[in-house]
């Protein structure tokens, strides 16, 4: 029997995992969590599952989030996690099956770690492997006209980087890679709340609070009259479970030092640009694309420490994946965006 092609688009995130199935669309989306029975030496779940289980599990059950600041930082879990995804994806998958494979990688690794990459997606049986730059893919996801001689700026915040980048030509003329992004903001709320409100809050709480109340930029009403969500954890004086009513300004002050963070890699992109390039930027602004392009206001607070427009993606959460994917439409293309390997 002959076999079936099938082209797939992934993005590998510190965060979530997405696939992306040619003529399909995005058919999986999932948090990149590993549970495993260290007794048993099995897997217990993955993704949605494994991620519900974080900070509740008994000593034989490990919980593992096999990729750290945009990389691989244990390559058998995460093999092991792409291959569940992909038998997913692929309705079950398919011995007959012959896979071709776009993966996204923050723009700053290092050629070790796509190797790393490149391994774990041959180790699911793929014979044409792509390796794409995040932003390149972001930008080509959210639309972006990367193939004109007319500089277009693209910064991806996902979970465990952000990417910035200035493309032309079908190339990244500059970028900035910062291992600084949605996990470094996790990190911030956690120790925010525990040195003001002595509560001690997990991963989960903290990230709820980013979503529901998680701010970039305060109006004068906002700063009047701020939201508010219950954070619950550990008291550290009584050790006993404790609520606390957090505000919106609370998290705005949580996250203004990692935010600075990002923006200063905004500005440090643009003043590495060549000046034609950006006398493009200037006339076209920033797409901002990734799970923290959706801290509200923080496009404002961009614009005004450069002056640019700033728009958040339509597809903000997919456009990396869907960047991988729609790439494939075109192969000479992306022979020229991406590094190509062919298994022999």
């Amino acid at each position: 029997m002959a076999l079936v092609n099938r082209d797939v688009g992934i993005d590998l995130g510190t965060a979530n995992t997405l696939v992306y199935v040619k003529g399909k669309g995005i058919v999986l989306n999932q948090p990149s969590v590993i549970a495993v029975d260290t007794f048993a030496r099995r897997i217990l779940a993955v993704g949605v599952e494994a991620k519900k289980m974080i900070g509740k599990t008994p000593k034989h059950i490990k919980v593992v989030r096999p990729l750290e600041d945009g990389v691989i930082s244990n390559f058998e879990m995460t093999a092991e996690m792409l291959r569940v995804f992909t038998y997913r994806a692929l309705e079950h998958g398919s011995k007959l099956t012959r896979l071709r494979v776009v993966i996204g990688v923050p723009s700053g690794v290092t050629e070790v770690e796509k190797r790393a990459v490149e391994e774990v997606v041959r180790s699911m049986g793929a014979k044409d492997v792509y390796i794409l730059d995040e932003p390149m893919a972001a930008a080509i996801g959210a639309g972006l006209p990367i193939d004109g001689p007319n500089g277009c700026m693209v910064a991806d915040i996902g979970g465990g980087t952000t990417d910035i980048a200035i493309i032309a030509l079908e190339g990244i003329v500059t970028s900035t890679s910062l291992r600084h992004a949605g996990d470094k903001l996790n990190e911030a709320i956690t120790s925010y709340i525990r040195k003001n409100f002595e509560l001690v809050i997990g991963e989960k709480m903290a990230e709820e609070l980013k979503i529901a109340i998680g701010c970039a930029y305060l109006t004068p009403e906002e700063m009047m009259n701020p939201a508010e969500h219950t954070a619950s954890g550990r008291d550290i004086v009584t050790g006993l479970p404790r609520s606390y009513v957090i505000t919106s300004r609370d998290i705005y002050d949580a996250l203004a030092e990692p935010i600075s963070v990002i923006v200063d890699g905004i500005k440090q992109t643009l003043e590495n640009a060549p000046p034609a390039i950006s006398a493009d930027i200037t006339q076209n602004g920033i797409m901002l694309t990734g799970g923290g392009a959706l801290i509200r206001g923080i496009d404002r607070l961009i614009e005004e420490n450069t002056g640019l427009t700033v728009k958040v993606a339509e597809n903000a959460l997919e456009a990396v994946a869907e960047g991988t994917g729609t790439s494939l439409s075109n192969i000479d293309k992306l022979e020229r965006y991406a590094s190509y390997t062919k298994k022999k």
